[in-house]
């Protein structure tokens, strides 16, 4: 595990470094955070012979942290975040009479390009990468286990040995609106992300897709102007 850590020490300071370079480059810097909630949505198959299964995501999770914004040119610069953000799932069984309900808290990192039309009110477009670390799985409520051991239902990931990954990783897409006051910005956005890792890592169900949705507000404050 202090390897990976590690590893994401690293990526932070690649990024963080990247951003210092078009800084001195006389990029526009603009530094602030960034909060509001989450909704997230999952779906899995339990082996390969059955179909997809839907089940809940976890709703109105808080999701904040920090952004670091650059123009490099006029409306087209870079967007990384560091921020803390909770996916999850609540599965039913047939008779939706019990729930299980899991957690994971992650801190994600997306890196967006950053695309803007308009001067002091302004609309959005970014997309790019994310990367994250899981930092806590917790098993929420475990009400009731699958009743026929050849269709296996999502399995808990916050129990002593199920030692789920820790790497996400996948790509994001957002949109939204801001307004310039001087050297501060407001932004209000929504963003959309799809998963391409899972945290299952002992094959006890065949694959699973996470999405995930954030309706956030940003506060920037500009600290440099780009020459």
């Amino acid at each position: 595990m202090k390897s990976t850590v590690t590893s994401l020490h690293k990526f932070i300071l690649l990024c963080l470094l990247l951003a210092g370079t078009t800084t001195m480059a006389q990029a526009q810097l603009s530094v602030g955070f960034r909060g509001g909630l989450s909704y997230s949505g999952m779906s899995y198959r339990p082996t390969v012979a059955i179909p997809k299964q839907k089940v809940h995501g976890v709703k109105s999770k808080p999701v904040y942290g920090i952004a670091i914004e650059h123009y490099f040119k006029d409306h087209a610069g870079v967007e990384l975040d560091i921020q803390y953000l909770t996916t999850g799932y609540v599965e039913y069984n047939e008779d939706e009479t019990m729930s299980n309900e899991t957690e994971l808290d992650y801190l994600k990192i997306p890196f967006l390009s950053n695309f803007y039309f308009g001067r002091s009110g302004r609309f959005h477009i970014k997309m790019g990468p994310h990367f994250g670390y899981l930092l806590n799985a917790t098993d929420v409520r475990r009400e009731f286990e699958t009743t026929n051991t050849e269709v296996p239902i999502l399995p808990t990931y916050g129990q002593p040995g199920d030692d789920p990954k820790k790497f996400m990783y996948g790509l994001t897409a957002g949109a939204g609106i801001s307004k310039v006051f001087g050297k501060s910005t407001i932004v209000a956005e929504v963003r959309a992300s799809y998963e391409l890792g899972r945290p299952e890592s002992q094959d006890r169900i065949f694959d699973m897709e996470v999405t995930n949705l954030e309706f956030t507000v940003s506060y920037l404050f500009q600290v440099m102007e780009r020459k």
